[in-house]
């Protein structure tokens, strides 16, 4: 890759994971919570519609957008690793791979399609909706933790490129 497309992949990945961040927080910090304080049928109705909206939203291109590049950049780093980046470029890659798209796929996106299969108005819903909650959120943080490490990590390659 020539600097100006490397240099624009990592403005890509540290305002993408920084954005990417910021919605994991929002439901780390207080979504999860405001719709733990709801009966457990309207919660998991609003949870399925936010999980079938966010589909639909500018969220879906930005977490894929940011991924690529972030996959991209962690390739092209390994073939540059003289180069002062290169670490922090690879780190940040593998770091916005693993504790964000990896556990979103392997954790929370089953918990939501288990969620969207239950019947909430049911004892069986209402234990799953408890533990729905509590397992999803701590992979949420996962992935907020990631994201910020990982725009940190974007950010460093930035400045260290000069």
């Amino acid at each position: 890759m020539e600097a100006p497309l490397v240099t624009a992949l990592l403005w890509v990945c540290a305002i993408g994971c920084g954005a990417l961040a910021g919605v994991y927080l929002a439901f780390s910090a207080f979504v999860m919570r405001a719709l733990g304080t709801m009966a457990p049928t309207a919660g998991v109705a609003a949870m399925n519609a936010i999980n079938a909206c966010i589909l639909r939203s500018a969220f879906l291109p930005l977490f894929l957008a940011t991924t690529l590049a972030a996959a991209g950049l962690a390739g092209w780093s390994l073939w540059r690793w003289e180069t002062t980046a290169a670490p922090a470029i690879a780190a940040g890659g593998v770091i916005h791979g693993l504790g964000m798209f990896v556990v979103t796929i392997a954790c929370n996106v089953p918990l939501n399609d288990a969620l969207a299969a239950s019947g909430p108005a049911t004892l069986e819903g209402e234990a799953l909706w408890r533990r729905y909650r509590r397992v999803w959120t701590r992979w949420n943080h996962l992935r907020t933790l990631a994201c910020i490490v990982a725009s940190a990590l974007f950010i460093l390659a930035l400045v260290s490129r000069g």
